[in-house]
């Protein structure tokens, strides 16, 4: 009986998100403005499926003279498909509340902290920015269900990364680590523990002069082995996923982003696709 199939559908739910491949994760922005998003977000491995629907609040703020940002976000989750344990079929069926996450990141070098007004002046050349991410295990979790749509465990991801601006064009690179606590109540009083993972990102985004922008993602990340009670149930990962991003401003306030990736290689057979569409609003610094 392969007991790693027990913690697939998990893996998909919080890599999800973990995993992301987040363009413009180090760009500046005026302080004092908010960002406020909605939108929806659909990931698939074999025959499961897990859809997202997520809100999220960002304020841009001033970190010791450079730019930073505090990010909350929370989503609601529908997980559904059939795969199979030993003999039998397991049908997966889950619908609530995910583990929200909050997120703080801040510019080292590079991105000053600036008003709207001089803001119009500002022209990028080298960003280096870190950040701090940590989901909060308030998801919905039923200890004696193998399918879950929240972890009951938290993750923990520090990062770091760079921008670079050469004419229209970002060229980005990060690294970040993954640390998840355990979850002691895994099929009833069971332990599940995972190694962290580490993984790194690049993203070459190209800017429109109405401000426009389609990126080129990559991410690569690799270890993550799992645990119950102490006995390792799956292989270190490595995985390799690719994708792309387009943001069109509809005006100052409003504009639209379509998001999409696929894993292209995973020694664990736990590839997704995922495909997503959000809308943004911003508002306050004067704008």
């Amino acid at each position: 009986m392969r007991i790693f199939w027990l913690c697939l559908l998990g893996f998909i739910c919080q890599q999800a998100s973990a995993q992301e491949i987040e363009a413009r994760a180090y760009s500046n922005a005026p302080t004092g403005i908010n960002f406020v998003s909605g939108g929806i977000a659909q990931a698939k491995s074999g025959s499961y499926t897990l859809t997202t629907e997520a809100a999220s609040l960002t304020r841009i703020i001033n970190v010791f003279g450079q730019s930073g940002r505090i990010s909350l976000l929370l989503p609601y989750a529908q997980l559904s498909g059939t795969g199979s344990l030993g003999p039998q079929n397991v049908n997966a069926s889950a619908e609530g509340l995910s583990d929200p996450v909050v997120k703080i990141s801040a510019n080292l070098y590079g991105a000053p902290a600036l008003s709207l007004e001089e803001f119009n002046n500002y022209k990028q050349d080298l960003i280096i920015g870190t950040s701090l991410a940590a989901s909060i295990p308030w998801g919905k979790y039923n200890s004696e269900q193998m399918i879950n749509v929240g972890a009951n465990r938290s993750l923990i991801q520090p990062a770091i990364g760079a921008s670079q601006a050469v004419g229209p064009w970002r060229l980005e690179l990060a690294g970040m680590a993954t640390i998840y606590t355990s979850n002691t109540s895994f099929l009833g009083s069971n332990t599940l523990s995972q190694n962290p993972i580490y993984s790194s990102e690049a993203h070459a985004i190209y800017y429109f002069q109405n401000t426009a922008y389609i990126s080129a993602d990559a991410t690569y990340f690799m270890g993550g082995q799992k645990y119950v009670n102490g006995t390792a149930i799956s292989g270190s990962q490595e995985n390799w996923r690719f994708g792309s991003t387009f943001s069109y401003p509809i005006n100052k306030h409003n504009s639209i982003r379509l998001t999409g990736s696929k894993g292209v290689y995973s020694n664990t057979n736990t590839d997704y696709t995922a495909l997503g569409i959000s809308w943004q609003y911003r508002w306050g610094g004067g704008l």
